[in-house]
């Protein structure tokens, strides 16, 4: 369920810019601007901007995206953590993201989901580890796969790496908490004689 809450919050922000843009395609600067985090505001006590620009997302390839893996690795999570637990993945994530981007130097605008994102897909791909108490190496070479994929121009690495680690830093420290799966042993007894 918080999945598609989220989903459809970012839905709803994505055709309010629309009207602000007058264009369903492409954002406007002007709307961007609005909601975005731009750095020199934030720096000015605008700390909002952290907040809302997880919810702005440039053009309609952007948001497509961004709730295209949401809903993948969203919905996963959905069966790992508690409703706490995947918003605190979730706001956490994307809030980090967005206060690395502060390092970005001034004049920098940045926007989308994909910090938060990246928190959720790094919290399940290593909490699934921990939590059965096997080598979460192969979820860390993993997720670095898919930071260094997602690479690219016009790509806010900051916002993913620190979406990544926290994410990363949630998911295990519940795996560690949560018990291993109880293995069930079964014992079956046949009639004298069965079987022989």
């Amino acid at each position: 369920m918080p999945t598609y809450i989220l989903i459809a919050a970012n839905v709803a922000v994505y055709a309010w810019t629309s009207l602000l843009s007058g264009n369903v395609l492409e954002m406007s600067d002007y709307a961007l601007m609005q909601y975005g985090q731009y750095n020199p505001l934030v720096l000015n006590g605008e700390v909002w901007r952290l907040f809302t620009a997880m919810f702005v997302h440039a053009n309609i390839a952007h948001i497509v995206g961004n709730m295209l893996f949401l809903f993948i690795y969203g919905t996963r999570a959905e069966h790992m953590f508690d409703l706490k637990e995947y918003l605190a993945i979730y706001l956490l994530s994307g809030l980090t993201g967005g206060v690395l981007t502060l390092l970005s130097g001034p004049d920098t605008l940045s926007i989308g989901a994909s910090g938060a994102i990246f928190g959720i897909l790094g919290a399940t791909i290593i909490y699934t580890r921990r939590a059965i108490r096997q080598s979460i190496m192969s979820a860390l070479m993993f997720a670095i796969f898919l930071f260094l994929f997602n690479l690219g121009p016009n790509v806010n690495y900051l916002a993913h790496l620190g979406g990544l680690a926290v994410g990363l830093l949630i998911g295990y420290v519940l795996g560690s908490a949560r018990k291993p799966q109880q293995t069930v042993t079964y014992q079956h007894s046949y009639p004298y004689g069965y079987g022989r």
